[in-house]
């Protein structure tokens, strides 16, 4: 039996001046879910939005209090970030991912989107002819909002049907046109948990140096492959990067979900060195500066942004990149609860008819984090958000995402004990109420 009815959801999506629940923003969703908690008084089961939902890193907020105790606050922030951040992303870089990026190239922004919107801006600028920016779908549908804000076009596939060496074939064929300035992922993906493996990379990296195309890795959740035994200092195993296969590179590294900090806004763009230094005729002419991909990303484009990062957090975000690189903390344990989550989750949607949509890797099954996919018989991904809905689950269709398969994902993070047996009561309901055939 529903818990709630169409009528009351009808009413919320018009109040609430949704144009189409199927395809509804993650924003549109949480807004349905808060009206319907806030009418009936009746719990949802949030899947929505990806908010980090463990206690914040309070080495961090200590180091923020101490910045500010020290009186950061009174001086504007350097463009390019305080010199403590930048040594220790270097340091993180290299003990985690085994990569050398230098401390300057390794920049400051506020979050990862403010990191994928600057790039976009200076990747799609930089030269004639190659403003395009291509997705590896499922995605992050704000980064394709972006992009309508600048004006700059794009190509997407997605990878469902293309993984291993099947995505060399498709790379080239959306590459081979030349108007490509970028790719964007990430890794492990956000919706569907599948994570690129080295042989992948290592085609992304190939064919990103024969087109002369710049990629953007997200790495908002960096080393939360739980099958692999990541997240020890200078040790492998190493997550797979692109960055062993190219020079044309930028990894985004978020403090958001790696050490709950997403309240303050804080990531880094650590910028290959080759790259950083590279210069770009188009870029000097448009901005009348020396056309230096690093300075002109920094000066001219994220300064114009954000005017720099807020000092204090950069201190926090320092700290503890500086604990993990000398095995002080491991940020690794303390983000595992959400595969211990994902783990559970599955299990009663999956006995209950449900079944994994994005379920495996090239060479194994996809594994349990923060997100994960769903679909439920024939229904497309619009219908079962809807549908859902009903029952008191919020979620996002996939096709929001860029993907063509039918489902919806789901997100963890704000999943509590005392909710695995409503979850349970519920799904079994909707599998009554949904028979398959």
């Amino acid at each position: 039996m529903k818990i709630f009815s169409e009528e009351l959801v009808a009413k919320a999506v018009e109040e609430l001046h949704i144009a189409d629940l199927k395809r509804a923003t993650i924003g549109e969703v949480l807004l349905v879910a808060q009206y319907l908690e806030q009418k009936t008084g009746i719990p949802f089961i949030r899947m929505d939005q990806g908010s980090p939902g463990l206690p914040v890193n309070r080495y961090g907020v200590e180091a923020e209090k101490a910045a500010l105790d020290r009186g950061v606050g009174s001086q504007y922030p350097a463009a390019a970030g305080v010199p403590e951040l930048k040594y220790e992303a270097s340091r993180f870089v290299k003990a985690f991912l085994n990569v050398d990026i230098s401390a300057r190239a390794c920049v400051p922004t506020v979050g990862s989107v403010a990191g994928s919107y600057g790039s976009f801006i200076a990747c799609t600028q930089c030269t004639p002819g190659k403003n395009k920016v291509l997705f590896i779908d499922p995605g992050f549908p704000i980064q394709k909002s972006q992009l309508r804000v600048i004006g700059a076009e794009w190509k997407e596939f997605d990878i469902y049907n293309y993984r291993g060496e099947a995505l060399r074939g498709k790379l080239e064929q959306m590459l081979s046109k030349g108007d490509v300035a970028a790719i964007v992922y990430s890794n492990p993906n956000n919706p569907a948990w599948i994570c690129l493996e080295e042989q992948e990379l290592k085609i992304i990296g190939e064919l990103a140096t024969k087109y002369d195309v710049i990629v953007m890795e997200d790495l908002a959740y960096f080393c939360m492959d739980f099958r692999h035994d990541l997240g020890h200092p200078f040790e492998p195993p190493y997550p797979p990067t692109v960055a062993r296969y190219t020079d044309n590179y930028i990894l985004m590294l978020s403090s958001s979900k790696i050490f709950s900090y997403a309240g303050q806004r804080m990531a880094l763009t650590c910028i290959s060195d080759k790259l950083f230094d590279r210069h770009y005729p188009a870029l000097a002419e448009r901005y009348k500066d020396a056309g230096v991909f690093g300075q002109t990303l920094i000066a001219s484009i994220l300064y114009m942004i954000t005017s720099g990062c807020t000092a204090s957090t950069q201190y926090a975000y320092a700290e503890m990149l500086r604990l993990s690189t000398e095995g002080e903390i491991n940020f690794v344990e303390d983000t595992r609860e959400y595969a211990i989550r994902a783990e559970r989750m599955k299990k009663i949607f999956t006995d209950n008819g449900f079944h994994i949509v994005y379920d495996n890797d090239v060479t194994q099954r996809v594994g349990d984090g923060f997100f994960f996919t769903i679909g439920y018989g024939g229904l497309s991904g619009g219908d079962l958000l809807t549908e859902l809905l009903y029952y008191g689950v919020s979620s996002i269709s996939l096709s929001t995402t860029g993907s063509e398969q039918q489902g919806v994902r789901a997100c963890t993070s704000r999943m509590r004990d005392d909710l695995y047996d409503t979850l349970a009561e519920r799904m079994k309901a909707f599998m009554e109420d949904h028979p398959l055939e």
